[in-house]
């Protein structure tokens, strides 16, 4: 299996990435993994994604159906004896014979559930968002060249305007209201890629088959929210890990 590595988050605390897995040209997922440093989170990663993997092949194999009995050659086949003629009746036209109405089923057919997401229509307008960036930014002390460090460090671009993604963008502007007044923008903790965690969690509810009222269920009784708009990125993290076990779970009860 050849893997591929990714970074969704590192601080001085934790590190956080997500190993893709494949077999040529066949995608066998992906899953995350949480540790001190680069190198034991991919483990944990690595080691999350065999183990779905292998329950999976094993759960994959065919059943084994009994075969039919074969009919011998030899077997007498016993024909249904024909009803002697009345000579008093008159024959019965087969073309004037009605044919028999075929049952109509009337029962809707069931209509396959779209692919699950909870990610709403971005906004047109971010202007709200932009000008309480610039807020948190003069709160925390920061120049127009500490923030490019930052965003460098977080999205591995300089320019909050190339930050195309909604998502990205409050995601930015949630992590800069946790950060210290006068903090070092070369060490600032930077915010999980918030894009990726809810593209993974989708990839993970269709491969579970649950529809979007079965996966808002399940968030409402593990964290208490209706959307995965109102979790921070670590409780969003945290719903991923949650799905990954589901997953895990369930594999070896498909048939």
């Amino acid at each position: 299996m050849k893997t591929k590595v990714e970074i969704c988050h590192i601080d001085s605390n934790r590190c956080v990435v997500r190993v893709s897995g494949f077999d040529g040209e066949r995608d066998l997922g992906s899953a995350l993994g949480e540790g001190a440093d680069a190198e034991e989170a991919e483990d944990r990663a690595r080691q999350r994604l065999e183990e779905r993997n292998l329950k999976g092949s094993v759960s994959s194999e065919p059943k084994r159906n009994p075969q039919p009995a074969i009919k011998q050659q030899g077997d007498p086949q016993v024909q249904p004896a024909k009803p002697a003629k009345d000579p008093g009746s008159r024959e019965t036209n087969p073309a004037n014979t009605a044919s028999p109405i075929p049952f109509q089923n009337n029962e809707p057919q069931a209509v396959s559930n779209p692919e699950p997401s909870e990610a709403p229509t971005d906004p047109e307008d971010w202007s709200e968002e932009l000008t309480a960036i610039d807020l948190q930014l003069k709160r925390i002390g920061w120049t127009r060249d500490q923030e490019k460090i930052y965003l460098e460090r977080a999205y591995g671009h300089g320019s909050r305007h190339r930050l195309t993604r909604y998502s990205d963008l409050v995601s930015f502007l949630n992590k800069l209201k946790s950060i210290e007044t006068g903090a070092d923008a070369s060490s600032s903790p930077t915010p999980l890629r918030r894009s990726d965690l809810i593209a993974q969690g989708d990839e993970m509810l269709t491969t579970l088959k649950w529809d979007q009222e079965r996966a808002k269920t399940f968030l409402q009784s593990k964290l208490g929210a209706s959307s995965r708009q109102q979790l921070s990125d670590e409780q969003l993290f945290e719903f991923n890990m949650l799905l990954e076990e589901q997953l895990i779970t369930a594999i070896p009860q498909e048939k």
